[in-house]
């Protein structure tokens, strides 16, 4: 029997991948069905789908369990689900299609058919209540809100077969585990406690010293690099994958990581996504997530630590898999190493904060890295890069938020 946490919600994991003999005639036949063209964020949330990354769900919600997730963070039927993820279109497609009726599920910008989806409801979500329930603002400038808003008005119901995962299986080979192939390796390993890292950027020492943390306490640590769009500036997957296989290599025990990606589009929700991160790593078989400063947020619409509190806020039961969290950490020249608030009693002119958004400036910019920003290894994968970019392909970095001071 297995050591490790069970699915959210399920007592098994639910891929709705359809097997691989019937994917072909699937596709042909979808070709015969009313198209409904997809955003990116829709289309990464069908990549989830198909992983079972998003047990226990069978499809895009409906109007109770929208709202439910929304206001309650609960599915109609009680299961707890902080994010409402929904398939959206436009007034003129939704009143083509009858309830009941099979749909071809498509990706928005290539036309590629990457499911169907059994049409069993039609809804106009009130999206002020998403945005202020989820987002915790209407601010146009805030990023998910703005998705929120880009998307069509009228929302569509029903369970999904997905037919198609996109070009990630074999983009990303190496890291494109679903949750059923990171519980097998997290088995063969002989782990049961294991920490879920959450990144969108290569590794720098806060980074390493977070996940350090993790490894005294847990079997091991799975960095779990996000896959899907990124923002403008953001490095792509593939030099991340580069950079923290060589921080591994050199800075870390053998067999104390696995490193995996995910393909599902960023939200900025904040507290609320540090939720769905914590759920879906429940599926994915960690144990713990760990939640360090400004989890998932953008600007400065969530306080740097109120994706821990929001974990004090759920019920007991709301999820198995638990947060660490791990105050603010920087690089301390008394102490001569990183340390965190905790555990550091010196003064902020005695500190360098390390961000993400802070060496990727610096890179981009040709500036000198401090040493206790990144390790020398890790910092010649990312000069390569910046250096092989051409100038169109540059985009300034702004610190902004949290990341700015």
């Amino acid at each position: 029997m297995s050591k490790l946490v069970p699915p959210h919600g399920s007592s098994k994991l639910k891929p709705l991948l359809a097997p691989a003999e019937d994917r072909d005639a699937g596709l042909a036949g979808a070709t015969e069905l009313t198209p409904v063209p997809m955003t990116t964020r829709e289309v990464s949330d069908i990549l989830m789908f198909a992983l079972g990354a998003y047990t226990p769900l069978d499809g895009f919600m409906g109007e109770a369990d929208w709202r439910g997730s929304c206001v309650d963070m609960a599915l109609a039927n009680g299961t707890f689900w902080p994010i409402p993820v929904t398939l959206s279109a436009s007034e003129e497609l939704a009143r083509q299609i009858e309830i009941g009726q099979e749909v071809a599920l498509t990706d928005g910008e290539t036309g590629r058919i990457m499911a169907v989806m059994t049409v069993n409801e039609t809804y106009t979500p009130d999206k002020s209540i998403e945005c202020e329930s989820v987002y915790k603002t209407t601010d146009e400038a805030h990023p998910g809100v703005a998705s929120v808003l880009r998307h069509g008005p009228v929302y569509l119901a029903g369970p999904v077969t997905v037919l198609d995962e996109g070009d990630f299986p074999e983009q990303f080979s190496d890291l494109y585990l679903s949750p059923a192939e990171s519980r097998a390796v997290f088995e063969e390993k002989g782990w049961s406690r294991v920490a879920a890292f959450q990144t969108r950027n290569p590794m720098h020492r806060s980074h390493e010293h977070l996940a350090k943390i993790a490894i005294e306490i847990c079997d091991g640590v799975m960095v779990h690099s996000l896959l899907g769009n990124l923002k403008p500036g953001d490095i792509p997957a593939e030099v991340r994958q580069e950079a923290i296989s060589t921080l591994v290599e050199h800075y870390f025990v053998e067999n104390t990581v696995v490193q995996s990606g995910y393909p599902l589009d960023m939200r900025y929700a904040g507290p609320r996504e540090a939720l769905l991160h914590a759920l879906f790593r429940q599926n994915y078989g960690c144990s713990h997530l760990i939640v360090g400063r400004d989890h998932a947020g953008v600007g400065d619409y969530y306080g740097p630590f109120d994706a821990h509190h929001i974990f004090d806020e759920i019920p007991n039961d709301a999820l198995i898999t638990q947060p660490l969290k791990i105050d603010w950490t920087f690089w301390c020249d008394k102490c001569g190493t990183m340390a965190s608030m905790r555990t550091c009693p010196h003064t902020a002119d005695d500190r360098v904060l390390v961000s993400g958004s802070k060496l990727r400036k610096l890179l981009s910019e040709g500036g000198d890295v401090p040493d206790n920003f990144s390790r020398p290894e890790v910092l010649e994968v990312l000069r390569n890069y910046y250096q092989g970019l051409q100038e169109h392909e540059k985009v300034k970095v702004e610190l902004k938020g949290h990341s700015a001071r």
